[in-house]
């Protein structure tokens, strides 16, 4: 708060689209969708119109003993386009809430099950996955933890596979995205033959380590780690809350593993061709990570939040297996229900913001428009990766990240104090764009309905501020 004695707040009166306006009339394009929520822009027709709807009829009612039709057609909807094998809806209110969600069934099952020795989790350096207690113990980011230390639970972390070349141990000279992310794999897999007997589940982000400074990674690691946990008897967790819902490419993230697609996604979205898989930081290939005739991916549990509702309001839920249901399924007097509820449970206002634009995604190939502006996007800012200043530029589907560094041939980061992202920040405030670096990494995650000049807008201040940032 502090910094904002110098750097005032923003009151934003009004949205439309793509653009935030403020109360002096000023106009920001939203190049981050309001923390990775707006997929159709602000205010979309067809979601406030659902919403006016079904405000009419019933605003909230209690999801306990009761229920509504909006909840169990949200269900439905997401069980038909999630990978093979979740049939099951446990509903959350926000991102952190839904992974509290999955922690606590995962270990639950085991201890229904007849394993209560099941308590840990092992998740992944540089991951995030919330803020509340339970989620922020399973996350590998010490700026969002570390101060809470002795407060959280202490799971098994392990080396993240993340492919960005700044790291110690990272990526070496010709080493491609794919190899790096096996190699990498040992990591986990030690930790397993080591903690399997006393582990729950592991905990991932598919490919794109978000708020870690979208680190990105081969889904090849994936399949690993799916074969690793069904070796071991851990239950799989993925964090969809950031890249699912088209951000990635594909609808989820974890349907880039080969064969992974669900039968409505795979008619709705025609197959992208392979990216570049350059080693010197470039745009990966994840088209497949397998030949294809491998059974498909499919994780234990995946949590969504965010873009389910595209950005109008709170709503998550975690999707699960039969088995999984069927372990808590009994009578009151086995005390095995698993008993997690908030107030705002299943709120049916929500759940009609999620059905409209779960309807967006039917009316129009959006994955193909997607990766047409993805392609843009690349265009325009794939020359930075020659920048003295730039140790890479990655993409994976809508999201684009430029990493900056002081010397990026000795793997030299800036230091944290002199801020270079803020002075992106204040850079793209001044040509009406909404940029909010995440440190030293200036990324890209705007909503689908940019246009291609507000598409070389974002672009274009995106790079007039990092050269500005790294002048001196």
């Amino acid at each position: 708060m502090k910094d904002h004695e110098w750097l005032p707040l923003i009151p934003i009166r009004g949205a439309q689209g793509a653009w935030l306006e403020d109360h002096d009339g000023r106009r920001y394009l939203d190049a981050v969708s309001s923390w990775w929520t707006n997929l159709f822009g602000h205010r979309h027709p067809h979601i406030v119109a659902r919403l006016k709807a079904q405000l009419e009829v019933l605003d909230h009612v209690i999801f306990a003993g009761f229920t509504h039709e909006p909840a169990v057609q949200l269900a439905e909807k997401l069980c038909a386009l999630a990978p093979p094998g979740l049939t099951r809806v446990f509903y959350a209110d926000i991102g952190s809430a839904a992974v509290e969600v999955a922690l606590k069934m995962s270990h639950h099952y085991w201890r229904n099950t007849g394993q209560p020795q099941k308590t840990r989790f092992i998740a992944l350096a540089n991951g995030y996955h919330g803020e509340t207690l339970g989620a922020l113990a399973v996350g590998g980011t010490g700026l969002y933890r570390d101060a809470y230390t002795p407060l959280l639970m202490q799971p098994i972390f392990v080396p993240s596979p993340d492919c960005c070349p700044l790291a110690p141990d990272g990526r070496g000279p010709g080493e491609s995205w794919e190899a790096y992310s096996r190699r990498r794999f040992a990591d986990l897999e030690r930790a397993l033959e080591r903690h399997a007997h006393e582990t729950a589940a592991v905990i991932v982000e598919p490919l794109v380590q978000c708020a870690g400074g979208m680190r990105m990674y081969h889904p090849v690691y994936l399949k690993l780690l799916r074969a690793a946990c069904d070796r071991h008897g851990v239950h799989l967790i993925v964090d969809e809350i950031a890249t699912g819902f088209g951000r990635t490419g594909k609808m989820f993230a974890c349907e880039w593993v080969s064969g992974s697609r669900s039968p409505s996604a795979a008619r709705r979205e025609p197959e992208r061709p392979d990216g570049d898989d350059r080693a010197g930081g470039a745009q990966p290939a994840l088209g497949r990570a397998g030949d294809g005739n491998e059974k498909p991916f499919s994780p234990d549990f995946m949590c969504v939040s965010k873009g389910l509702t595209g950005g109008t309001l709170p709503l998550a839920a975690v999707l699960t297996r039969e088995a999984i249901y069927q372990a808590f399924y009994d009578d009151y007097a086995a005390y095995k229900a698993f008993l997690h509820s908030h107030s705002y449970t299943g709120n049916p206002l929500a759940c009609a913001a999620a059905l409209a634009t779960l309807e967006l995604f039917a009316q129009e190939d959006w994955l193909a428009r997607n990766r047409e502006t993805a392609r843009r996007m690349w265009d325009a800012m794939a020359p930075l990766s020659g920048h003295p200043h730039v140790a890479e530029v990655r993409q994976q589907g809508m999201i684009l990240a430029v990493e900056l560094a002081q010397h990026p041939a000795a793997r030299q980061p800036y230091p944290a104090q002199e801020r270079r992202g803020l002075r992106v920040y204040q850079y793209g405030l001044e040509r009406g764009v909404l940029l909010r670096p995440l440190g030293n990494v200036v990324y890209l995650m705007p909503p689908y309905v940019l246009t291609p000049e507000e598409v070389d807008l974002m672009c274009r201040t995106a790079s007039e501020g990092i050269e500005r940032a790294t002048a001196d």
